[in-house]
């Protein structure tokens, strides 16, 4: 027997104590493997089951999510929308706030100037009411001037009226005792001569002025209160119209022609003259005028 050979069965003796080693241990161990198989199996699909739920859930997570990210960005949109919404109506907003400014400085200025004026007018009308009192203390100066010379006037004119009617009196008495005297010369065809009088007799006292000229004022009016015995009219406008003393006042009744009235004494709102040219008797209520 060679050598080759007595290698080949050594080689082959040693191989079927291998195979028979793995035969033993694979008997032996069959049972587990199956056993383990089964519980993998078992585990696998347990997960396969837990991997399809886990997957389940991230789909409906996913979908939660895409859900919630749309409306997080509908109102993310909403919310830019409203921001610009407020951003024009902050400018807005500005742009009346500069506009409010402008109109606030535009009313300090107003109120500077108004009360500059309003200090000016009020300087001016200090001023002014000092000049009313002046020239009001001296109207009331005047008048009470004017009241007592029409009151002196009055007197003289009732004391010229009362020495008139003395004198017609006297005149009268004078013409009876003369016709008294003529009868017994008359028998012896002799006459008395008439006394001549020593001073004029006159109507009314006349002041020395001339009457101011007023035919381009056109001052109308209404006689007040009429004295025909003193020849004396009240009128029912004075110097608050434009009366002054001397003033010629022409009265009217309709289109007939009464008399003149010259102006004696003016108080503010009434004036007392004397009637001239005299054609008829005047009476309350019959219209004056400076111009016919």
């Amino acid at each position: 027997m060679s050598t080759l050979t007595k290698i080949l069965m050594v080689l082959i003796t040693i191989s079927a104590i291998f195979l028979s080693g793995i035969i033993v241990t694979y008997v032996a161990n069959a049972d587990n493997y199956k056993e383990q198989y089964d519980s993998l199996y078992v585990s696998y699909q347990s997960e396969q089951q837990k991997r399809s739920s886990a997957e389940q859930q991230l789909e409906k997570t996913t979908e939660q999510m895409n859900r919630l990210g749309q409306e997080l960005n509908d109102k993310i949109t909403a919310l830019n929308i409203k921001i610009e919404q407020f951003q024009g109506e902050l400018d807005k907003a500005e742009r009346e706030k500069s506009q409010l400014l402008q109109r606030v400085d535009g009313f300090a200025a107003e109120v500077a100037t108004f009360t500059k004026t309003n200090q000016d007018q009020r300087t001016l009308l200090e001023e002014t009411i000092k000049t009313w009192k002046s020239v009001e203390a001296d109207l009331i100066r005047e008048q009470s001037q004017h009241k007592e010379t029409a009151r002196l006037l009055l007197e003289k004119l009732a004391i010229i009226s009362t020495l008139d009617e003395k004198n017609k009196r006297l005149l009268e008495e004078n013409a009876a005792l003369q016709s008294k005297l003529d009868q017994p010369m008359r028998q012896y065809g002799k006459a008395t001569a008439p006394p001549s009088p020593v001073t004029t007799i006159r109507d009314t006292a006349r002041p020395a002025l001339a009457p101011l000229p007023v035919r381009d004022i056109g001052l109308k009016g209404r006689i007040a209160n009429v004295d025909i015995k003193n020849k004396i009219a009240e009128i029912s406008i004075g110097k608050a119209h434009g009366v002054a003393e001397n003033m010629r006042f022409h009265v009217t009744r309709g289109d007939q022609f009464i008399c003149d009235i010259v102006i004696l004494d003016v108080e503010p709102e009434k004036a007392v003259g004397r009637l001239e040219l005299v054609q008829y008797e005047p009476q309350p209520g019959d219209s004056i005028s400076t111009n016919l």
